[in-house]
């Protein structure tokens, strides 16, 4: 019977390793791109904040890339739309972003990022109120972007985006 038990923990640990170690190539490059793109949208926000804009508008840019890359992989996907959404708009792409917003949108309407990101990009092109349909489809999510629209929304301007 130990016999038996110990063959079968060898087995369980063996198969789970080879399981482990294999992957699927395919789905590991699409989340490193995407992981990737929101590293250098996390250092390109860290920039702005500097006022160092141009170098920032270059990381944008770079993840941009990544996550075209991404999205060739996995098209339906509205997080890496949304994310090419904003590297568009922080480029100052405003019909690219808006193409990409309203894309991930169809896909999942409540995406809380996508709404809040394409109400900032309505509140910087001087639509205030596509901005405001745009927080009310966030109203009751009771999350931050809603109070972060809100806010943008108020100020109408502000460097906050």
């Amino acid at each position: 019977m130990k016999k038996i038990l110990i063959v079968l923990i060898s087995f369980y640990f063996i198969n789970n390793f080879a399981l482990a170690a294999g992957g699927d190539s395919g789905n590991s490059s699409k989340i490193s791109m995407y992981d990737e793109a929101v590293k250098l949208i996390k250092r390109a926000g860290k920039l702005e904040k500097k006022d160092k804009k141009d170098k920032a508008v270059k990381l944008y840019k770079e993840a941009f890339n990544k996550l075209e890359t991404a999205n060739k992989k996995d098209k339906n996907n509205p997080d890496i739309l949304n994310y090419m959404g904003f590297t568009s708009r922080k480029s100052g792409n405003f019909n690219e972003a808006e193409k990409f917003y309203l894309k991930g949108l169809s896909l999942n309407p409540k995406h809380n990022g996508i709404n809040e990101y394409l109400g900032e990009l309505y509140v910087q092109t001087n639509r205030i109120e596509k901005a405001k349909e745009r927080l009310a489809v966030l109203k009751n999510c009771n999350c931050k972007e809603f109070q972060e629209l809100e806010l943008i929304i108020k100020t109408r301007g502000s460097k906050i985006y």
